[in-house]
């Protein structure tokens, strides 16, 4: 390798924004096609683009091109110190009065080409899809409410029945994406409906691929219909299916680096409260804006902060029931959490406990809440769809 090559994987390894082909005219193409699209996004000053040319690997499978975007480094530590995408609707100017689609939608590429870690696709259109879905994401998360019941599960009748083993299915007939805003959208139905925050990340899901998939891979949203009214694909199966799991134990993520339409988990760290049902931890979608999904009470969504103040004090907030079953006093918690924002010694000593890495599974030590990994959707696009749906 010479000292050219060597560079450029390097900074290869950096990540940002990957397109793969084994045709140098495609990329070619693409660098066209790309330098015209982040310009819509008056980002063109900030993006640096480069072409890397692999041989065959060890397997023997066909060189590849590979069309490198990444902020320039001066953009990037303007904008993304650190890795730190919490604040980067202040500071790329996105101020009340832009317009929120296309803000997020800009917010969305910024963090996708400042990423410590690759983010790579197959074509263009691969590339704009997976954006439009975390947009979709976003927005549904931004919209959802539930009641706050952390073992009750009920959807809107008139959409969904449950039976045993294939759990809530869509009823025949009915709009999988306007069942899924009528559970998750109270505006739809006039009322708040009882699931748990972490179903309620795979609606969101769910309901953002679906968006792309009416309007760009109609036969996708056939699929997506069909196996819907017969299994409600959820929990390690939803994983499996949908999902791609990005960071690892070994090589974390900045605990600041978060991508909207990420879905993420807050780990509890305390052992006796995590026996609570539903305190285990909390899952939640990043909206964009420094801003985390707050199901239960979506005007008043979290920051990073105030996520892990409120996890800090379910080990304050736990009680046991008449029948000596641990559970959760909400109003405990609530009453702890606004006296630690409101004394500033304390709020700094609770951050520096919570905002750490999380200790492995089963280990509860000096860890914190953050988690070392994030999930997005896989590509959906009608060119290059990832998704392998399951038999019914």
């Amino acid at each position: 390798m010479n000292r050219s090559t060597a560079w450029l994987s390097l900074k290869a390894a950096e990540g940002g924004i990957q397109l793969n082909t084994p045709l140098a005219a495609d990329a070619d193409r693409w660098a066209v096609a790309l330098a015209s699209l982040v310009d819509q996004w008056a980002l063109r000053s900030a993006v640096q683009t480069m072409l890397l040319a692999m041989p065959k690997n060890q397997e023997g499978q066909p060189a590849q091109v590979v069309l490198i975007c990444q902020l320039r480094p001066d953009f990037r530590q303007r904008c993304m110190p650190g890795y730190d995408s919490l604040a980067l609707h202040q500071r790329l100017g996105h101020g009340q009065h832009t317009d929120e689609v296309w803000a997020l939608e800009r917010e969305i590429w910024v963090a996708l080409l400042g990423s410590p870690q690759p983010f790579q696709f197959a074509s263009l259109e691969a590339l704009s899809s997976h954006i439009r879905v975390r947009r979709n994401t976003a927005l549904a998360a931004r919209k959802t409410a539930l009641a706050f019941k952390t073992e009750a599960a009920e959807r809107p009748p008139a959409d969904w029945h449950y039976a045993e083993g294939p759990g809530f299915v869509l009823n025949p007939g009915r709009s999988l994406i306007k069942a899924l805003i009528a559970a998750t959208q109270p505006e739809a139905t006039g009322q708040l409906y009882d699931f748990s925050c972490y179903r309620a990340t795979e609606y969101v899901i769910l309901l953002g691929i679906a968006l792309e998939a009416r309007d760009h891979n109609p036969a996708l949203l056939l699929a997506l219909q069909d196996l819907n009214e017969q299994h409600a694909v959820r929990s390690g199966q939803f994983h499996d299916v949908f999902l791609v799991e990005y960071g690892h134990m070994d090589t974390p993520l900045p605990a600041r680096f978060h991508v909207p339409g990420d879905r993420l988990w807050f780990r509890n760290p305390d052992e006796r409260s995590s026996n609570v049902t539903g305190y285990e931890g909390s899952w939640v979608i990043y909206m964009g804006g420094g801003l985390f999904s707050n199901f239960w009470q979506r005007d008043k969504p979290f920051t990073l902060e105030s996520k892990a103040i409120e996890i800090y004090h379910w080990k304050d907030g736990v009680d046991t029931d008449a029948q000596g079953e641990l559970q959760m006093n909400e109003t405990v918690v609530q009453a702890l959490v606004a006296q630690t924002q409101a004394r500033s010694e304390a709020r700094t000593q609770v951050l520096e406990r919570m905002l750490r890495l999380r200790d492995p599974q089963g280990v509860y030590a000096q860890g914190g809440c953050l988690d070392t990994t994030r999930e997005y959707p896989k590509s959906v696009s009608r060119d290059h769809c990832e998704l392998v749906l399951p038999r019914p």
